[in-house]
């Protein structure tokens, strides 16, 4: 497929997705610039984000430090860049320090951040459900009570700390069930690409 019917189609997937964030927005008496769409561009070339920046579009995520500081040096300054990745150690001078905890941990963890972090903002959680799709209702409510556990904790609005889940494909259900920010890449710029590995 030649790249601009590529880029023709990732647009047109980026409207889609933004109709059907309102409309699950609107289900959870919510409205849609309440929901914060991070469109993943992992993996993919500057010129297909571009494309979708030329949309309209300004929240882009990527899992890897090499391809956020590449893609960031050739594009538009006002993108707001997300990293969701793991982060190595031997990066962290390029971003924030990050890894995971179970639910169980959250609490403890959004303490020491707020608490014992001078330097760090606690905002809120990205979280992942189990891999295990079918337990999806069920991955929301436990990841929703963890930001409804840390707010108490913390003792901060629930509106004051954003809750990241959902992705391309159970996005429209995290909205529903209180995601702010939701990731989405293969929904609206296709598969991952990644190098083929050569045979030795």
């Amino acid at each position: 497929m030649p790249a601009s019917a590529m880029e023709s189609v990732a647009v047109t997937a980026l409207r889609s997705v933004m109709l059907r964030v309102q409309q699950a927005a609107e289900r959870s008496s919510r409205k849609a610039d309440q929901i914060r769409v991070v469109v993943v561009s992992k993996t993919k070339p500057v010129s297909l984000i571009r494309q979708v920046y030329d949309a309209g579009h300004r929240c882009f995520g990527e899992n890897y430090v090499q391809e956020i500081v590449e893609k960031a040096s050739q594009l538009p300054d006002d993108i707001d860049w997300r990293f969701i990745g793991r982060l190595q150690s031997n990066k962290v001078k390029m971003l924030l320090s990050k890894a995971g905890v179970e639910p169980s941990g959250c609490v403890e963890l959004a303490k020491h951040v707020k608490l014992g972090c001078p330097n760090l903002e606690f905002s809120g959680l990205m979280t992942i459900g189990m891999p295990d799709y079918t337990s999806t209702p069920e991955n929301f409510k436990t990841l929703s009570n963890c930001r409804i556990e840390v707010c108490k904790a913390l003792g901060i609005a629930e509106e004051q700390c954003e809750l990241s889940m959902g992705m391309s494909g159970d996005f429209e259900q995290a909205i529903e069930m209180g995601s702010t920010n939701v990731r989405i890449g293969s929904t609206i710029f296709g598969p991952r690409e990644y190098p083929k590995k050569q045979a030795n």
